[in-house]
């Protein structure tokens, strides 16, 4: 073979290693909305534009009631199983740039699960208070959500979310009202007498029935109306 050729072919394997290793380091996980985000209009000046910026009880809402989202103008942009840092890498693609009047934030479940390593309920805070920042200093509106009941993670058992979750949301709580922005108390609504959620309300747990997002949709509508009139 000649040396020309095996030179050819040593630059396209290195090529190829490298746009793999490229796409294996999206932590993020920007390429997700990354075409949707280029195809969505910017809204009308009337457009009450809101973004949901979450994990996967967020991603998993506009699948289970897709309507919800096609009634209104919301866009959801939850990605399953991310943590705070990773919605905080790609808060200004997935809501700045989207120019929204309104970001529904709820997140930090899967940071005290452990899911992108250890994490403290401070750096959990810390994390979200820097989307709230973000937000404001872009002329978004942020709504502030409770993490949701969870008695245990079936995914990594014995980490007491039912204990660890009402800690975090009274941080959260006492943030949005030193930002001055709307905390969005899912917890008190669907808890049970376990800091969990009730069987009808929840699939495993963690995560949400088609009931569970009717009580979150009554009570976000309510709260993006406020947020919007502020």
């Amino acid at each position: 073979m000649k040396k020309q050729t095996i030179l050819c072919l040593m630059l396209s394997f290195l090529g190829l290693t490298i746009t793999s290793k490229i796409k294996a380091q999206d932590w993020p996980n920007l390429e997700k909305y990354k075409n949707a985000n280029a195809e969505l209009p910017a809204p009308s000046e009337e457009e009450n534009r809101v973004v949901f910026m979450g994990n996967s009880i967020t991603e998993m809402w506009i699948g289970t009631h897709p309507e919800f989202f096609k009634e209104h103008p919301y866009v959801n942009r939850g990605i399953g199983g991310q943590t705070t840092p990773q919605m905080l890498l790609r808060f200004r693609q997935d809501v700045i740039n989207l120019n929204p009047k309104v970001v529904v934030i709820l997140a930090g479940t899967n940071d005290i699960a452990g899911n992108t390593g250890p994490m403290t309920l401070e750096q959990i805070h810390d994390n979200i208070l820097s989307m709230v920042e973000l937000a404001k200093a872009n002329g978004i509106k942020p709504i502030v959500c409770s993490v949701l009941p969870a008695y245990d993670y079936p995914w990594r058992p014995g980490l007491q979310p039912n204990i660890k979750i009402p800690k975090l949301n009274s941080l959260l709580k006492n943030m949005t009202e030193a930002q001055g922005v709307m905390y969005l108390d899912y917890f008190s609504e669907m808890t049970d007498d376990r800091n969990g959620l009730p069987s009808e309300l929840t699939t495993d747990e963690v995560h949400v029935t088609k009931k569970g997002y009717e009580v979150m949709e009554k009570m976000v509508v309510e709260s993006i109306g406020k947020a919007l009139n502020q």
